[in-house]
């Protein structure tokens, strides 16, 4: 708070207002002019302030000038817990180094010669945050209410967090095009860090180690849990190496060069950097097994530290702790360089300079060299007779040594344990999301086998439902009824489906189930995360087992004639397949079951909220399957509701676009349609996905007023 302008006399008390005690709540109204009264023998306040222009760290006001000899004017700048005040014999003001993003109270009082002063005028103004002053650099600030509101942004976050959203869902797009991915994400106002675990978990690598070359086997996982050596690359001060620029040669082979990294010589890599300062981004290089196009014959980890590290000290040390080497590159070094040797290395440090800068000193680099007991081999020094390619071969060569001696290696998950030592904080440390990941590990840690829990735990899809799908295709085919009235033939067929669904409803409610539909009833978030958890949970257990099994299917089709071979095989990927769609399966079915009980049926009515709760998801953008693929029959009952539930919701007579995609099975129709229209049906991530899915797709405002429909 600011101090008393000037010390009150008690004959005077009347006329003097101290403006420490004049401050209002800095959550006030912005642009509220709110002047005192003034009385007749008090100074009259500033009639009218006007905030005349507002960015990221400054605020520019000024104000009608009062009615009176004025000496001067005393301004004061506010917000909860800072407060500036300047004084001024014009009737305008600025005020520099704000706080982006804050609510800032403005204060103006009227001083006279005598020295007395008048009761303040008051507004307020919001400083722009960094989202908004970088749209409006780049001639976007239109988009900032229209589309691009941090309301919105955080709704997005919010609302999106599982298949379909920039946070979780960008990465692995990212990742597939050889782009850079973050890992540690600093917030642009706070600088607090945030370790992208979550963000990564949908990536999934395959490659071929040394080991495998023999067998010509692959590794395939999520790329958080594989334990790789990760190698580093910082600047200390300034550089005139461009060390992204130097890391995508260091990591292309010679038929091949890709800018994985961002750099000032790229096409649209000059823009002024504004928000990555302080960004760790990382990618990983995986061998194929190849000699000739591999770079490194080891799987390997690649960091990159935007920014100096000198301003970044909580990264530097997140990653001397988490890498092993650190590529430290410079123009100039401090003898005494504290920043290096102060820190707890696990990582083998490497010194990189460039001799040809003005600023580089070889003495200083043997002093630090001395400290940090490096060897000639840990310095690596660009001479004017090196070019950039025989540069890289040296860099190369000693990235081949680390990956060669190092121990070692360490998986993202287990990178979260030293985040929170340092104060990093993990994007899955929300409650929804530890809460949520803990209902679908209850639900997935007890598959030993895939169809023996199958079977224990959803066992109305099972034979039963293919038993119905049979008599239900007769019924409409008749290919059997012979010499049997065609009446008595369906009256009959009609008793052994009422059968079936008999015995449907004799299975009481699996565990799985009942844990898997209180899940999906939780918030809106919580759903999202557990549903997320849920696929990658079933991924991980099918994958293994079924990459042996695509590799033998693909090798049968080309080379046997034997059509049951193929078809047991076949038969194997189906029962070894496990996914989320079938435990939405298993609700549709025991809704189905429901169906056939009177409706006063107490059973049945516990079930009726079943197609609403999907219906919800559908919103969200989880698709619905259609058309069973393993049955190939559709539930026309659970179908129907769910959609009737989703035409409420959506509000009656909105006009749909039906936009449909056949294909052989593995010809890349859900990933066509998950680049066409940025949604998440499922593909096969070591699962064999068969049937057909819908998903709905809202229609933005802009077209809805060019175009008929209002959904897809």
């Amino acid at each position: 708070m600011a101090e008393s302008v000037s010390a009150m006399d008690s004959s005077d008390e009347e006329d003097y207002y101290d403006l420490s005690d004049s401050f209002p709540d800095p959550r006030c109204e912005e642009g509220k002019n709110t002047p005192a009264a003034p009385q007749s023998d008090q100074p009259s306040p500033p009639v009218q302030i006007t905030v005349d222009k507002v960015s990221r760290e400054s605020l520019s006001l000024h104000w009608d000038t009062p009615a009176g000899e004025v000496e001067s004017y005393i301004v004061t700048c506010c917000s909860e817990g800072d407060s500036v005040q300047e004084t001024t014999d014009t009737n305008k003001m600025t005020f520099n180094n704000l706080k982006p993003g804050e609510c800032y109270s403005l204060l103006v009082s009227t001083e006279l010669r005598n020295g007395r002063i008048s009761r303040p005028t008051v507004t307020s103004a919001n400083t722009k945050t960094h989202l908004e002053s970088l749209l409006e650099d780049l001639g976007l600030d239109h988009h900032d209410e229209e589309k691009l509101s941090l309301s919105t942004v955080l709704n997005i976050d919010e609302k999106t967090i599982t298949d379909e959203p920039a946070k979780s869902g960008n990465g692995p797009q990212m990742s597939m095009c050889q782009f850079s991915v973050p890992l540690l994400l600093p917030n642009c106002d706070t600088k607090q860090c945030t370790l992208m675990l979550w963000a990564m978990r949908d990536i999934v690598k395959k490659y071929r180690p040394p080991s495998l070359l023999e067998s010509k086997g692959f590794i395939e996982e999520r790329i958080v849990v594989s334990e790789l050596p990760m190698i580093s690359f910082v600047r200390l001060g300034e550089c005139s190496l461009s060390k992204s620029e130097i890391l995508n040669k260091l990591l292309s082979n010679s038929q091949q060069y890709h800018d994985t990294f961002v750099h000032s010589d790229m096409e649209g890599g000059d823009s002024p950097r504004r928000i990555s300062n302080g960004l760790v981004e990382m990618t990983w290089y995986l061998p194929c097994g190849n000699k000739n196009m591999d770079v490194f014959s080891e799987p390997v980890a690649v960091a990159n530290l935007r920014g100096d590290i000198a301003s970044f000290e909580t990264q530097f040390a997140f990653l001397c702790q988490t890498s092993a080497a650190v590529f430290v590159f410079f123009d100039a070094l401090d003898s005494e360089c504290e920043l290096l040797t102060n820190q707890n290395h696990k990582a083998q440090i490497f010194l990189v300079g460039n001799r040809q800068s003005n600023v580089f000193s070889l003495d200083a680099v043997k002093k630090v060299a001395t400290k940090l007991d490096l060897t000639n081999s840990n310095i690596l020094l660009k001479t004017k007779r090196m070019n950039d390619a025989d540069f890289v071969k040296d860099l190369r060569e000693k990235v081949s040594n680390v990956l060669e001696t190092s121990k070692m290696k360490m998986g993202i998950e287990q990178m979260s344990a030293i985040a929170h030592e340092l104060g990093i904080s993990v994007d899955e440390d929300s409650p929804e999301c530890q809460t949520a990941k803990k209902n679908a590990d209850s639900i997935t840690a007890e598959i030993q086998d895939i169809l023996e829990y199958k079977e224990a735990q959803l066992p109305l899809q099972g034979q039963i439902w293919k038993d119905l799908t049979r008599l239900e295709k007769e019924e409409f085919r008749l290919r059997k009824v012979g010499s049997e009235k065609i009446e008595d033939y369906k009256s009959d067929l009609q008793l052994e489906k009422k059968q079936l669904r008999k015995k449907q409803n004799s299975h009481d409610m699996s565990k799985a189930i009942a844990c898997f539909i209180n899940a999906i009833s939780s918030p809106g978030i919580e759903r999202c995360y557990f549903l997320k958890w849920m696929r990658m949970n079933l991924d991980n257990v099918s994958r293994e087992k079924l990459f042996d099994l695509r590799e033998q299917y693909k090798e049968k089709c080309k080379n046997s004639e034997n059509k049951e071979e193929i078809k047991d095989i076949d038969k194997q990927l189906s029962n070894s397949s496990l996914g989320t769609e079938h435990f939405f399966r298993e609700m549709g079915q025991i809704y189905e079951a429901s169906l056939s009980l009177p409706e006063t049926d107490l059973a049945r009515q516990q079930l009726q909220h079943l197609p609403k709760l999907c219906a919800e998801l559908m919103l969200d953008g989880f698709p619905l399957e259609l058309v069973d693929g393993e049955a190939s029959n559709i539930p026309i009952g659970w179908v129907t509701d769910v959609l009737s539930q989703l035409n409420d919701l959506v509000c009656p007579k909105n006009k749909i676009l039906v936009v449909t995609v056949l294909g052989v099975q593995s010809t890349g129709k859900s990933t066509l349609l998950n680049t066409m229209f940025g949604v998440q049906f499922a593909v096969s991530s070591g699962r064999c996905t068969r049937g057909a899915f819908m998903l709905l797709i809202k229609i933005n405002e802009d077209v809805k007023k060019t175009s008929t429909v209002t959904s897809w």
